[in-house]
C-alpha cells in the first residue's frame, strides 16, 4: 500500500487483480469508497504513487517487472485508470524487495533479494546499477527528499548512496553517501522521517535505532546515533518498521501484531495484538501522522496515534517553560490543547 503525496488517497494492491484507491477522508466515516484498477493478466505485489498523483506504478507478480498506470479525472469526479502500453524491460534476476519513485519525479528505483538496486528514468532505462555488497537486500527505499536510496540486508548496517543530477536536471551518477553502523547483526528494516532528518532501524539483534541523519557527509561527517530501544521480537522473526513523519513515533510490526514506542523516551507505548489473519506484509503512517495502516490479509487496518499526541503534549510543555513572549506562549498553547482535546475523544488521556 501507498500513501499519495498530497495525503488524499491510499493505492493497495492484493492477489485479487486490482488495485484499489481509497480516499483518505472516508477513513473516519462508516462508508469507505474506493476506485478500482484492474491488472490484466497478472497480480501487483506493491504499488506506489507518482508524486503528481496522476499515475501509479505497481510490480506485476508473473511479469516480474514493472507496469505504469495513468489516472485520468472523469466528468463525475472519479478516475480511469490506463497502464502503459509497453512494461518496463525485466532486468532483475531475484525477487523484488521493494520499489519506489523520487519525489522529485526524476527516477524509479526498483530492489531485488540478490544485491541488485536499479535506478531507472520514468521512460524504462537504466541509468545506474547499484550493488549493495549485503549478501542479500532484505530492503531498500527512496527518501523523501529524492537525494537519497538506502539498503539493509544480511550485513548489520544500512548504506546509503546519493542519486546526482546536474543542474538542467539530467543524472550524473550515483555515489556512496554515509553508514548507519551499530549494530550487530543483520538489519530487517528502516525508515526516513518526513524531511529525511531522521532514520529508524531495525535488526536480528533485537533492537531498534533512532538516527541523527542530518549531517555533512561530504566532510566525512557520520550520522549520529540518537536512541536504542530493546524490541526482542527482531531476534527471531523478520519485522517491518514505519516512523511518524515528524519522527516522535516508531511502529514496529512482528508477525501479526504492532508496537508503538515514543522515540524521545524509547519506551514502549502501545501493543495491538492479531491485528490480521497473516502476517502483516505493509506498515506506513499517513502524512499527517494522526495514522497508522497497516495490512496483512484481505483487508487495511487503520490506528488512531495516541503516542503521536502525547509526544505533542510532552514537547509543547516544554516549550511553554521556555517560552519568552505571549504569541508564542499562545501558539504553544493552543497546540498542547488541541493535542490534549484528540487524546480525550480517543479516550487515551492519561491522568
Amino acid at each position: 500500500m501507498d500513501f499519495s503525496s498530497n495525503g488524499k488517497y491510499l493505492a493497495t494492491c492484493a492477489d485479487d487483480r486490482t488495485v484499489r484507491i481509497w480516499s483518505t477522508k472516508d477513513f473516519l466515516q462508516r462508508e469507505h469508497r474506493s476506485m478500482r484498477a484492474n491488472v490484466e493478466l497478472d497480480h501487483a505485489i506493491l504499488v506506489r504513487f507518482s508524486p503528481d498523483c496522476r499515475a501509479f506504478i505497481v510490480w506485476l507478480a508473473n511479469g516480474d517487472t514493472l507496469r505504469i498506470f495513468k489516472m485520468m479525472k472523469r466528468d463525475d469526479g472519479g478516475y480511469t485508470f490506463t497502464a502503459t502500453p509497453e512494461d518496463f524491460p525485466k532486468k532483475h534476476k531475484a525477487p523484488i524487495v521493494n520499489i519506489g519513485i523520487a519525489d522529485t519525479g526524476k527516477f524509479i528505483m526498483t530492489a531485488s533479494s540478490d544485491t541488485t538496486i536499479l535506478i531507472w528514468n520514468l521512460k524504462g532505462q537504466v541509468l545506474s546499477t547499484i550493488n549493495t555488497n549485503h549478501m542479500n537486500n532484505t530492503y531498500a527505499a527512496i527518501s523523501p527528499c529524492s537525494r537519497f536510496v538506502a539498503s539493509c540486508g544480511f550485513t548489520p548496517d544500512v548504506k546509503v548512496w546519493e542519486v546526482c543530477f546536474g543542474k538542467k536536471g539530467d543524472f550524473q551518477e550515483v555515489v556512496r553517501a554515509f553508514e548507519l553502523k551499530g549494530h550487530s547483526a543483520a538489519v530487517h528494516f528502516f525508515a526516513f522521517s518526513n524531511d529525511s532528518r531522521r532514520m529508524a532501524s531495525v535488526s536480528k539483534d533485537g533492537t531498534w535505532k533512532l538516527w541523527d541523519t542530518d549531517v555533512e557527509y561530504k566532510k566525512q561527517q557520520d550520522p549520529y546515533l540518537l536512541r536504542t530501544g530493546r524490541f526482542e521480537e527482531a531476534s527471531t522473526v523478520p519485522c517491518r518498521l514505519a516512523l511518524s513523519p515528524d519522527a516522535q513515533v516508531l511502529a514496529l510490526a512482528s508477525g501479526s501484531s504492532i508496537h508503538l514506542y515514543n522515540t524521545r523516551r524509547g519506551e514502549k507505548e502501545e501493543c495491538f495484538e492479531q491485528v490480521h489473519g497473516e502476517c502483516i506484509s505493509d506498515l506506513s503512517f499517513d502524512i499527517t501522522g494522526r495514522l497508522l495502516a497497516s495490512c496483512g490479509d484481505r483487508a487495511v487496518r487503520l490506528f488512531h496515534n495516541t503516542p503521536g499526541y502525547r509526544a505533542v503534549v510532552e514537547e509543547m510543555q516544554a516549550l511553554l517553560k521556555r517560552a519568552s513572549n505571549e504569541s508564542t506562549r499562545q501558539r504553544l498553547q493552543q497546540q498542547l490543547t488541541q493535542a490534549q482535546e484528540a487524546l480525550k475523544n480517543l479516550g487515551a488521556l492519561k491522568k
